[in-house]
């Protein structure tokens, strides 16, 4: 027998929670604008508290005029999404992105579900399930949640990965050798976002004897809209140090999903938050009146991915990551840095120590743009 939920009781409980949170996550002191020591280093204190808590929130990092830029790519990404799933065309009747790949680009949800809790989706990582609200009768039955490889569609994405001052926290972090893995735009519109179940993100070196802190490498998290505690990711701060956690036993001691030791990501348009990989986080369904767009992409110390054996999102099964993949997968970096550098020709770029090691050079023209066509094939996951 199914078990009854009472929506209005829960709302409730949730509202408090939602206030409680964010009162924890102000006082940790982990947020500010993005400070570099005299030796062009990432500031002591922003690194030790983003160690000690497992993320951090950098302020007003994206400006008005670029916020505009990515809305406007944003946009006209929804305009060019399958109509439906599975669909071939767009809702002009135009192909829709990734129409012509062998596995999806677009990935939907129905309203206020959690898709991946409980199944074996992301390598079985979402080991709960969140709860599902009832959704408004007039939705459609599925809606867009994901859109992965963003970067191959839009230029004002790819040009935010090459962001100079995000390259040097990801130089701060990891060390010059550092590599990305993936992108994806999460979109969680207002009365229909779906959740995602409370998890830790890496998969790959929980045992190995060197594991440590930044194993699994660390997020990176733009907000086109700003976050809310309604609409935003939770973390549980200081879980990334722990090593790999009973997800399940945290929900079943808490009695829900509200783990009460959790914060959420409060942020304002154009903020951009990191968070270590290891560290326990989610979100719930979006049953508030904002949207949250966030970019997630992020970045590996090459180390702990040469030879190491990742997973294909597509089928979860399992790949070696060479050295012949990884350089393939992190000439994206240098292509966001071309484009970033003809788009802003007045901003100081980012030197990527290994392409300057080899002498190479990236260009951002049409040649590179199809270049990268197809660059999620080299996805690097662990």
């Amino acid at each position: 027998m199914a078990t009854q939920v009472d929506y209005g009781a829960l709302e409730g409980a949730m509202q408090a929670y939602f206030r409680e949170g964010e009162a924890r996550a102000r006082v940790l002191g982990n947020r500010g604008p993005i400070r570099f020591a005299e030796d062009g280093a990432l500031h002591p204190d922003i690194l030790d508290a983003y160690r000690r808590h497992g993320f951090y929130v950098f302020e007003n990092v994206i400006p008005t005029g670029e916020l505009a830029e990515l809305e406007a790519d944003y946009l006209d990404l929804m305009e060019r999404v399958p109509v439906a799933e599975g669909a071939a065309l767009d809702r002009h009747g135009r192909p829709a992105i990734g129409a012509d790949r062998a596995h999806p680009m677009v990935h939907w949800a129905k309203p206020l579900s959690d898709p991946y809790g409980g199944t074996d989706l992301a390598k079985g990582r979402h080991s709960v399930r969140m709860v599902e609200p009832e959704p408004a009768a007039d939705l459609p039955e599925k809606v867009v949640f994901i859109i992965t490889s963003p970067l191959e569609f839009s230029d004002a994405y790819l040009r935010l990965t090459g962001h100079p001052s995000i390259l040097r926290i990801a130089e701060a972090i990891n060390g010059a050798d550092f590599v990305p893995f993936q992108e994806g735009l999460i979109i969680k519109r207002p009365g229909e976002g779906a959740s995602f179940s409370w998890h830790q993100d890496g998969t790959t070196h929980w045992d190995d004897p060197d594991w440590g802190l930044d194993s699994h490498g660390f997020n990176v998290m733009p907000q086109l809209y700003g976050a809310t505690a309604a609409n935003g990711v939770w973390f549980v701060p200081g879980s990334h140090a722990l090593g790999k956690l009973d997800i399940a036993a945290m929900v079943a001691e808490a009695g829900s999903e509200r783990l009460p030791e959790a914060v959420p990501l409060v942020c304002q348009p154009g903020d951009v938050c990191i968070s270590n990989r290891q560290i326990v986080h989610g979100s719930f369904a979006n049953t508030s009146k904002d949207i949250r767009v966030t970019l997630g992409f992020g970045f590996f110390a090459r180390r702990w991915v040469e030879g190491a054996t990742g997973w294909l999102y597509a089928d979860n099964s399992s790949v070696t990551y060479d050295a012949a993949r990884i350089d393939r997968r992190a000439e994206m970096i240098g292509y966001a840095i071309a484009a970033r550098r003809a788009h802003y020709p007045d901003e100081q770029s980012f030197t990527y120590q290994p392409h300057a090691r080899a002498g190479e050079v990236y260009r951002w023209d049409e040649t590179a743009r199809e270049a990268i066509r197809g660059y999620a094939d080299y996805d690097l996951r662990i």
